[in-house]
């Protein structure tokens, strides 16, 4: 009995329990439809463990950390005027948790690169009604640092139905509009699939899935392109992965982020 005790906790603790356990399964079953593998095959890869954060959007074990309320370490600016073409130390204010924008000093640029990826960020626009439509508090959260999704106060106010709170900005509006008031915290939450190319031609295009708020707000979206504002613009071919960008928009108001995570994700 103490030997198979021993054994047990030897196979706990070097994982083997997990091997054995999912090896439970049927070879005499069909292959999958463009895969590789039968109806519960029991030589398919497990998945590895992921500790989820302990209150809800806190990053998981395997998130990148981009912004924890202390540092732009993860971040820099584009240089402008003597410095245009360098790439400079974040100017953006840290205070209280939190960073804010300031006017003048460039968009924010992640360091390090993304593809496919699910993405966090919180952000909060200035208590008190200040400006109209394009001028309530306006930024955006460019993934692949030409993607853009709008940052704005949409809390009963209007403007273009594509430029609002939680749109695929010039594009595709949001399904609905769960702002909150300005002072409080808005999220978003991102499933990016980044466009697939072949030499110059476009194989398949970015796709987009977006929680604002917790309410989905964009279900799988094709991109037509890159976003920008007054035009259509075509796909050009562009590298796998590419900088997070938070822009700085010559808005009235300065917008606030904090909780900044990222999960990179396979094709």
């Amino acid at each position: 009995m103490r030997i198979r005790i021993i054994q047990a906790f030897l196979l706990v603790a070097t994982g083997l329990v997990a091997q054995q356990t999912h090896r439970d399964g049927y070879k005499d079953t069909p292959i999958l439809p463009n895969q590789q593998w039968h109806v519960h095959d029991p030589d398919r890869p497990y998945p590895p463990d992921v500790t989820p954060g302990a209150t809800p959007g806190e990053p998981p074990g395997d998130a990148i950390v981009l912004f924890d309320g202390k540092d732009l370490s993860q971040w820099t600016q584009r240089g402008r005027g003597v410095d245009r073409g360098k790439m400079l130390d974040a100017k953006w204010k840290v205070t209280g948790g939190y960073m804010e924008i300031v006017h003048g000093t460039g968009d924010l640029i992640s360091r390090q690169k993304f593809g496919n990826c699910q993405l966090h960020v919180e952000w909060q626009e200035p208590e008190g009604i200040q400006g109209e439509s394009q001028e309530r508090g306006n930024s955006g959260v460019y993934i692949m640092s030409r993607y853009e999704i709008q940052v704005l106060d949409n809390y009963h106010s209007a403007t273009y139905a594509d430029g609002m709170a939680g749109a695929i900005y010039g594009q595709w509006p949001p399904l609905v509009n769960p702002s909150r008031k300005p002072g409080e915290w808005q999220t978003y939450d991102v499933v990016f699939e980044g466009p697939k190319f072949d030499g110059d031609k476009v194989v398949s295009p970015a796709y987009e899935t977006l929680f604002f708020n917790g309410v989905l707000v964009q279900n799988h979206r094709a991109l037509n392109g890159p976003t920008e504002y007054k035009v259509v613009l075509p796909y050009k071919r562009h590298d796998p992965e590419e900088p997070l960008m938070l822009q700085d928009h010559s808005s009235s108001r300065p917008v606030k982020y904090r909780n900044i995570w990222i999960r990179k994700l396979a094709e």
